[in-house]
């Protein structure tokens, strides 16, 4: 039986649920870098209040690299253990490419619902615009889970993996980057903020999703 798309993405991000908690490495490295690169900046400005700019900057900072230390591991652990080609086999391009990047998103959320309020806390800040402040954080990891998931495709099997991921994922979501730290710090500040920037995120995250679409079939099947 044919599954539909929905029901592949289903069983695909089950798959790497199911392997994520099995094997907790990469959640707890994740959480762990940001715990203590968090603990660190606390210490550092020694509970001193920052100014929102550099509040915004340093919390998006900590998310993007918590997010490298287990962003690059979409497909590597598939190919090192093996199962790629069966994946390949028995998986559709789609399915594997939305289940992997749905997952991804679900585990920067809980990275960032565990994160945030401890950030926040430390540095005391005060969200004013809780929405804006909201749809920024949705938005901004959306655009790192689709750019890492199709950059963890693209550099399978490649020599120097870490550097040359780290080297190519910056470029790609500094769209997502600038914006995200100019609409958190505003929503940090009394003053009102251009919600132009949140659809333009929108947007971005929207062509990272196609193209990531559109490549990855060409990845996919190339072989």
């Amino acid at each position: 039986m044919k599954l539909s798309l929905w029901q592949g993405i289903k069983l695909v991000f089950t798959k790497e649920l199911i392997m994520g908690m099995r094997f907790k490495a990469s959640w707890a490295a994740m959480f762990m870098f940001s715990l203590t690169t968090l603990a660190c900046v606390s210490l550092a400005f020694q509970g001193a209040s920052l100014e929102p700019r550099l509040a915004a900057a340093l919390l998006w900072v900590i998310l993007f690299f918590a997010s490298m230390v287990g962003a690059d591991r979409g497909f590597a652990d598939e190919d090192m253990a093996g199962t790629l080609l069966t994946l390949k086999l028995y998986g559709s391009a789609q399915p594997v490419l939305l289940g992997k990047m749905l997952y991804s998103f679900f585990l920067l959320l809980l990275l960032a619902l565990f994160l945030v309020p401890l950030f926040l806390v430390l540095i005391g800040a005060e969200v004013k615009a809780v929405l804006v402040f909201i749809l920024t954080l949705l938005l901004g990891i959306a655009g790192i889970a689709a750019a890492g998931t199709l950059l963890a495709a693209l550099t399978t099997g490649a020599r120097v993996k870490a550097g040359l991921f780290s080297v190519l994922m910056l470029p790609v979501i500094l769209p997502v980057f600038l914006p995200a730290a100019f609409l958190t710090a505003g929503s940090l500040e009394v003053h009102e903020v251009s919600l132009n920037y949140l659809g333009g995120m929108a947007l971005y995250d929207g062509i990272l999703v196609l193209g990531a679409s559109v490549l990855f079939d060409y990845l996919w099947y190339e072989d």
